[in-house]
């Protein structure tokens, strides 16, 4: 059997399955409450965000093709439980509105039986699905121990995982088992378009171990770790179970969350539209006078920058240098192509404002690591191993990297290096105070930032 089908829109799977929660907690009260005198909008609102924070908490939607159906039931009967609490709770504050138990009762037993039916049909459906050889991962294992054998003899016994075997890589053990050495895995996997790689731990040494993790995040491959001790290696790693056999994987960030992306989106969302509606609606008719009155050329400067997973996209600014045919140079101490205007606007960041239009386009977010220009971008991603990482979400107007310092011109790899580390933070340990903190250190380092140049 040719398997063809890999497993490419998985990531749809639960964006469809909280689409269809939210729809079904939004629409049932117009039903079961519809003799009550209840303000819709605002319980609908109220429900969501409850759902949407038990969710988040709970960890309602970390359901993966390994998961039991023990595990989902588990969850599910936390998540309704906890939601029939807040639902409760919204009708002593509700004016006018009489609390049916009845109602409630039936309402929350009704949205139960939807989420799990439709949980266990997409579960169901699913596993039937991989069985038949289609949403597989390709997988390779490196290492030739009994809890690798062991790790494929489950792939092998449970085909509805999806998970496709490649072959062993080692060069501890030697046999007809083996499909190569450990030198051999980089060009394998790529020629055979691997999607996960399980290392045990005692294969390999510090320096190879890095090589290969860095060699994994540039070509989005997801590495996991079979612990070949009860050792725990990692505060960054995370133990998951297939079935009775434990592995270990890097601990997503946070967001790579549902409910955080939804959050930063909704943010980025509001915030633009404030500093659009009250800032650049009165500000854009004087840039355009001072622009225009000083040289010659459009108002706006439409510069390509590399954004998420690399994409590319038009990113504005206020024009600050005369028209030359080095627009794309990054600017240096004291550049001759610098308008008066423009020494004032890059100072102060002004030039920087209308990449809000930006934000609210979908292309950026308010903070976040800078986007580069792609000479940049090609530069370093060969110099620094974790400079990848940062593609993995939005570029921002701002960034905690700016905020510390380190910002405008690259004089050597170590400018780069920090701002690689900072990123690289930043995506770790996300929140939205950490978005605020970062906004209000921007606000305040707006004038006398000696790198603003």
């Amino acid at each position: 059997m040719v398997l063809s089908s890999r497993g490419r829109y998985s990531k749809y799977l639960r964006p469809i399955s909280i689409s269809f929660d939210i729809l079904t907690i939004t629409l049932l009260p117009f039903y079961f409450f519809k003799h009550q005198e209840l303000n819709y909008f605002h319980f609908c609102l109220y429900q969501i965000v409850s759902w949407s924070i038990i969710s988040y908490f709970s960890g309602f939607y970390n359901v993966y093709r390994y998961t039991t159906i023990v595990r989902i039931f588990s969850k599910l009967i936390t998540q309704i439980i906890i939601f029939l609490l807040t639902v409760i709770a919204f009708f002593p504050f509700a004016k006018k509105t009489i609390f049916s138990s009845e109602a409630v009762i039936s309402y929350i037993i009704t949205v139960f039986v939807a989420v799990t039916v439709f949980k266990l049909l997409l579960f169901f459906y699913l596993k039937k699905y991989r069985t038949a050889g289609s949403n597989i991962r390709n997988t390779i294992i490196i290492g030739y121990t009994p809890q690798a054998i062991n790790m494929k003899n489950l792939f092998d016994t449970k085909p509805e995982y999806g998970y496709h075997f490649k072959g062993f890589f080692s060069d501890k053990k030697q046999n007809e088992f083996i499909n190569g050495k450990i030198d051999d895995i980089e060009s394998f996997v790529l020629e055979n378009k691997i999607d996960d790689i399980y290392c045990s731990l005692n294969e390999l040494n510090s320096i190879r171990l890095r090589e290969l993790v860095a060699f994994c995040e540039i070509n989005n491959i997801v590495i996991k770790f079979i612990p070949d001790s009860k050792e725990i290696f990692s505060r960054n790693l995370t133990v998951d179970y297939y079935e009775f056999f434990p592995v270990l994987s890097f601990r997503k960030t946070p967001l790579h969350e549902p409910v955080a992306m939804i959050a930063k989106r909704a943010f980025d969302i509001v915030f633009s539209f404030l500093i659009i509606i009250f800032v650049l609606s009165w500000l854009t008719p004087i840039m355009i006078i001072l622009i225009k009155m000083e040289s010659k050329g459009p108002v706006f400067y439409m510069q390509k920058r590399a954004g998420m997973n690399e994409e590319q996209f038009s990113c504005f600014k206020f024009r600050s240098m005369r028209i030359n045919n080095q627009m794309d140079k990054l600017a240096v101490k004291n550049d001759p192509r610098v308008t008066k205007v423009g020494k004032f606007i890059r100072k102060t960041s002004i030039d920087e404002l209308p990449q809000f239009i930006n934000v609210l386009k979908g292309d950026m977010s308010v903070v976040g690591p800078r986007p580069h220009i792609y000479s940049i971008n090609h530069r370093y991603s060969i110099k620094i191993k974790k400079y990848g990482a940062r593609h993995a979400v939005k570029p921002g107007i701002t960034g905690l990297a700016q905020v510390r310092g380190f910002r405008g011109e690259i004089n050597s790899d170590e400018d780069m290096i920090n701002r690689i580390k900072y990123d690289v933070f930043y995506i770790e340990n996300w929140s939205i105070l950490l978005d605020i903190k970062i906004i209000l250190q921007t606000i305040v380092g707006m004038f006398g930032d000696e790198k603003a140049y």
